[in-house]
């Protein structure tokens, strides 16, 4: 599929009527055939990363939020990283943007945090955004969906209730005269 939207950002349109995504940002983290996969990078849970993973190892409770990565596989957690060093066979899925691909590499960086490398930023999910072959296509196609390529800073955004209406500006400025916004972006 040459029109893979891995790296994009998906930003909930104002007819997008499902409200699991009600005024979500998604980044697509894998996309072809067999249908698309993402995180919604702006829902944090209200439980603790350490709260958690208290059952798999101790972490100091920094007050890092769980994410609510959207509806499919809710009691599987993901994780997204900067840490390139920690995974040489993982492709970004844009620039300085990991998906943790094993046990042992999401162990990896949580542990690094809570040691405190500051140059280390990640967010961890509770379940995935995923659509079946053509099914996000669809959804593009009735304007459900406004795309742009998504930007480290605002994957780990330190205000993640902004990021939706910081995207929604970007995308008018960028696309002043396409469909998908008409009226109060707020009424999504």
């Amino acid at each position: 599929m040459s029109d893979s939207l891995r790296g994009r950002f998906l930003i909930a349109g104002k007819n997008l009527r499902d409200p699991n995504f009600y005024q979500s940002v998604v980044l697509i983290v894998e996309h072809g055939e067999g249908g698309a996969m993402g995180v919604v990078v702006n829902r944090p849970s209200g439980v603790t990363v350490a709260q958690a993973l208290k059952n798999h190892f101790e972490l100091p409770d920094s007050g890092e939020m769980v994410y609510v990565g959207g509806p499919v596989e809710r009691n599987a957690l993901f994780i997204l990283h900067n840490a390139a060093e920690l995974d040489h066979a993982e492709s970004p899925v844009l620039d300085g943007v990991f998906v943790g691909s094993s046990p042992e590499i999401f162990e990896n960086v949580v542990k690094r945090a809570a040691e405190g490398d500051e140059e280390l930023q990640f967010r961890v999910y509770f379940g995935c955004a995923g659509w079946g072959p053509d099914q996000l296509e669809g959804e593009l196609t009735r304007n459900d969906w406004l795309v742009l390529p998504a930007e480290i800073g605002y994957v780990f955004h330190p205000n993640p209730y902004d990021v939706w209406s910081l995207m929604v500006a970007e995308y008018q400025r960028a696309n002043p005269l396409l469909p998908g916004l008409g009226g109060n972006p707020q009424l999504n």
